[in-house]
Parts: structure tokens; C-alpha cells; sequence
């Protein structure tokens, strides 16, 4: 095993951290992880439903919540087969992208993809407020505001999972990840060893990496969240939170995908910077990730519907609604003034 000098900061992943809950049973912590983010974000939808008397029943919510998550969890999955693996099989084999087992061994749902998350739960929000007649801008935006917090666990879920770790660094903070070596054949992993003090093994070396997954947990998560719930009830128009949203996951997530190292199989989708080193390791700001491509388009998508929905009708920011019985006592009122004319 590689020895780690004494460089301030630079860690190895915990030994006993595992991606089972139990080892040997198949409960991950990942999928524990979703369960606790879609609990999170239904806690706080019904904290803004009674701040403002929304009239949204109990049955309307879980529905609402059923059909999202069911959509989110398709959109990702469906979009993670398709823009993120470049093996053919999904294409020849179309129903394994929903088959959790492998070789009679259960794995899951393995690979899924955010941004396509997001088109198959904006699709849920639009057409199950058309059919139940609710306003898809309120619902939207409460939406907005109980999202963010509950990614921060899908974050902690990879980061378990010790995937999706950042891009290799020689600064002060970094974390060596198992499964993450590199050959010493590439001069720059020898020239990196070397500098941070690691010694090889085998032919191999595990250089640290920033630990992407916590920095997504911080910014895309509680920071988002804590400015989105800030603005719940300053907001200008209906509708702007879902921009906000929109915007600041975009901005935060294209960051940090410096930060991160893109899909060894897909690497770079625009280079504007010839560069001979890997995704590996930084190289310019002017090479973009897949994920950078699609957080740019998201950056577009609120900043374009922050400007339609400031322009829609009926654009009350926050309207609370009255409880039944503050309907009842205008209904009486309404029944005496009648009675004096």
C-alpha cells in the first residue's frame, strides 16, 4: 500500500466506510441515501403547504410525490443510459436499463444521471398540476425550495460509494480513494507521486483526488437550499424559485465539475484547449465536461424562464390562503351584508 507523506490535509477514504449497510445482504447505503433525500424534500413541502394554507390534501401530496419521484427515477436512468454509456448493450437490450440484476446478483439501478432526473420531474410537476388544476409555477417553486437540502444526501450517497471522486490534486486538499490508480507509465502520474511524496506499487500509484462529491454536498445542496428557502416567501413573482434553482445548480455544478474528473469513456465534449494530459487532471477552463455542457443549458433554461414568468398573468408572489374556517366566517359576512340590502 502507498505511503502518504506528510502533505497538510490529504487523507485516505475511510477503511471502514462500505458500500453495504450489512456486508453480505444487498442494502446500500446509496439507496438509503435516496430514501432520506425524497423524506427530506416531502418534510419540507409540507412545511410551506401549511405556512400558506395551500390547499393540497394528503393523498394530492403523496400523489404528487409518487408520480415525481417514479418520473425522476426514469428521466435519470433512461437519460444515464443514453448520454453517459457509450456501450452498445442498453441499445441492443432496452429493458436491462430498468433490471437491477446482474449475473442473478442484484446491484440496482447502476448509473443515473441528474440532469435527466430534472426533465422527468419537471415533466411530473407539469402534468400532474394540469390534471389535479394547480398552479404549476406555486408548485414549482415549493418544489425548488425542498429539493436542494435532500440532494446533499445523494452526494453523501456517492460519496460512500467512494465514485464520482474529484480530479487528481497536489494542493493541500485531497483524498486518497480506493480504485482510483493510475500507471506510472504516464509521466505526469510520476511527476505527481513524486511531488506529494507517494510511493508506487506495483506499477500503480493512488494519487489524491479532490473529494468532488463533498463539495456537490455543500454548494449544490445546503447552500442552494439555505438561499432558495431564504427566498421562499420574498420572492418577486411566482415561478422565480424555479429559475433561481435552475441557475444556481447550474452555476455551482458547472464549478465544480473542474473539480471533478468527467467519465473516463467520454472525457472532454468541447476542447477549446489542445491539451495531451487526461480528464484526470486539470488542464483549462476552456475544456467542458458533458456535465458542464448540460449545466450551461440550465443556466440558460432559468434565466429564460425567471424572464417569462416575471411577464405571466396572475403573478402574486406569495398568496396565502385562507383555512376553512377564515372561508366560513367570510361566507357569514358576506350572507349579512346580503340580508341588510
Amino acid at each position: 500500500m502507498e505511503t502518504i507523506s506528510s502533505m497538510l490535509l490529504v487523507v485516505n477514504f475511510p477503511s471502514w466506510l462500505k458500500p453495504e449497510i450489512i456486508p453480505g445482504l444487498p442494502f446500500r447505503w446509496y439507496g438509503l441515501m435516496y430514501l432520506v433525500a425524497f423524506s427530506i424534500a416531502y418534510m419540507l413541502y409540507r412545511v410551506q403547504i401549511k405556512e400558506r394554507n395551500f390547499p393540497m390534501k394528503d393523498d394530492e401530496l403523496s400523489g404528487l410525490f409518487f408520480w415525481g419521484i417514479l418520473s425522476l427515477i426514469l428521466g435519470a436512468r433512461i437519460f444515464a443510459t443514453l448520454v453517459y454509456e457509450t456501450s452498445p448493450i442498453y441499445r441492443r437490450e432496452p429493458w436491462l436499463i430498468l433490471w437491477p440484476f446482474q449475473k442473478g446478483r442484484f446491484i440496482g439501478l447502476s448509473g443515473m444521471s441528474y440532469h435527466g432526473g430534472v426533465i422527468g420531474g419537471a415533466l411530473a410537476i407539469l402534468i400532474y398540476s394540469a390534471r389535479r388544476r394547480f398552479d404549476y409555477r406555486e408548485i414549482g417553486d415549493m418544489y425548488a425550495a425542498s429539493i436542494p437540502l435532500g440532494y446533499t444526501f445523494g452526494r453523501l450517497g456517492n460519496f460512500i460509494n467512494a465514485e464520482l471522486y474529484g480530479r487528481v490534486t497536489a494542493g493541500p486538499l485531497g483524498m486518497i480513494f480506493p480504485n482510483a490508480e493510475l500507471s506510472v507509465k504516464e509521466e505526469w502520474v510520476r511527476n505527481l507521486a513524486e511531488k506529494t511524496g507517494i510511493t508506487e506499487a506495483s506499477g500503480y500509484v493512488n494519487l489524491p483526488r479532490h473529494p468532488s462529491q463533498l463539495y456537490e454536498a455543500l454548494f449544490e445542496g445546503i447552500v442552494l437550499w439555505l438561499i432558495i428557502w431564504f427566498l421562499r416567501n420574498k420572492k418577486p413573482f411566482k415561478g422565480f424559485l424555479v429559475g433561481i434553482y435552475l441557475v444556481g445548480y447550474g452555476f455551482f455544478r458547472f464549478v465544480i465539475e473542474y473539480f471533478r474528473e468527467p467519465d473516463a469513456s467520454l472525457g472532454y465534449r468541447i476542447t477549446l484547449v489542445k491539451t495531451d494530459l487526461p480528464p484526470a487532471i486539470f488542464s483549462s477552463l476552456f475544456n467542458f465536461s458533458t456535465g458542464q455542457v448540460f449545466c450551461f443549458i440550465m443556466i440558460l433554461l432559468g434565466l429564460a424562464w425567471i424572464f417569462a414568468a416575471s411577464r405571466l398573468p396572475d403573478r402574486i408572489p406569495v398568496r396565502i390562503y385562507p383555512t376553512k374556517e377564515e372561508e366560513e366566517r367570510r361566507h357569514r359576512r358576506n350572507r349579512r351584508k346580503l340580508k341588510k340590502r
